[in-house]
């Protein structure tokens, strides 16, 4: 005669009625439907798009969060409808337990303005085109001249490089593309031009600008020079 382990008996109801419970809070926490939507901006010193705009798109146009069900939502889908915002780099969305619906949104990087023919954009930090924001002008340098496929890799590659660098992102405000690919840029605070050449051997020539500019401010002879050429890397050539 078997003897009944009513241990395990317990243990395995005990399971099932748990697997129940689980089930049947999930289907309500499925139908449930949002309680709100937030946005939030990874930079917020550069609101270059309103969270306004961005919430329409988390909620796909409809009048509040609220008249959604959990059930409804398409993750995935409504980070790729956010990602469509030209001021968008990328997004993440989730929802909670409680049922706030959440965006958490990084905008693309401005690293120059251009001025041309067509008109007026930002490049981004990717080397894209980047739409102007009536919300935020973005404190870059102005690009002029002729951007194209020959030279528009190696122009992003130095419009980074000033970028990343304190002392260049404050000073240089201004960067002309000649028609033979070498470049001409504009300092702030003072009225020198500055000849950089072709776009080889940028690291040293920055430095070597921040060599000369570090030395030549003490005794304020900046203001003297009409322009600064770097486009020899073992000097620097001052005319005034």
């Amino acid at each position: 005669m078997k003897i009944v382990n009513w241990t395990n008996i317990r243990l395995m109801l005990m399971f099932i009625v748990l697997g129940i419970l689980y089930s049947f809070t999930a289907m309500r926490n499925e139908h449930r439907k949002l309680t709100k939507s937030m946005v939030v901006f990874l930079d917020e010193n550069s609101p270059f798009i309103k969270s306004e705009t961005v919430n329409k798109l988390l909620i796909e146009n409809k009048k509040d969060a609220q008249s959604i069900q959990k059930d409804k939502l398409d993750l995935n889908k409504l980070e790729e409808s956010i990602n469509t915002n030209p001021m968008i780099e990328k997004s993440e969305v989730s929802v909670s337990i409680d049922g706030v619906l959440k965006a958490v949104v990084k905008q693309k990087t401005p690293i120059a303005r251009v001025f041309n023919e067509s008109g007026s954009f930002y490049i981004d930090y990717q080397g894209n085109i980047m739409p102007l924001s009536e919300e935020f002008t973005a404190r870059v340098p102005i690009v002029s001249g002729e951007i194209n496929k020959e030279n528009k890799e190696e122009i992003d590659k130095l419009l980074r490089f000033v970028y990343d660098d304190g002392f260049l992102k404050k000073n240089i405000i201004g960067i002309q593309v000649l028609p033979k690919g070498s470049l001409k840029m504009r300092c702030r605070n003072f009225n020198y031009e500055i000849e950089f050449g072709k776009t080889v051997n940028v690291e040293r020539k920055f430095n070597n600008y921040k060599a000369f500019y570090q030395k030549a401010v003490l005794d304020s002879s900046l203001y003297h020079y009409k322009r600064i050429n770097l486009k020899f890397t073992q000097q620097v050539v001052c005319t005034k």
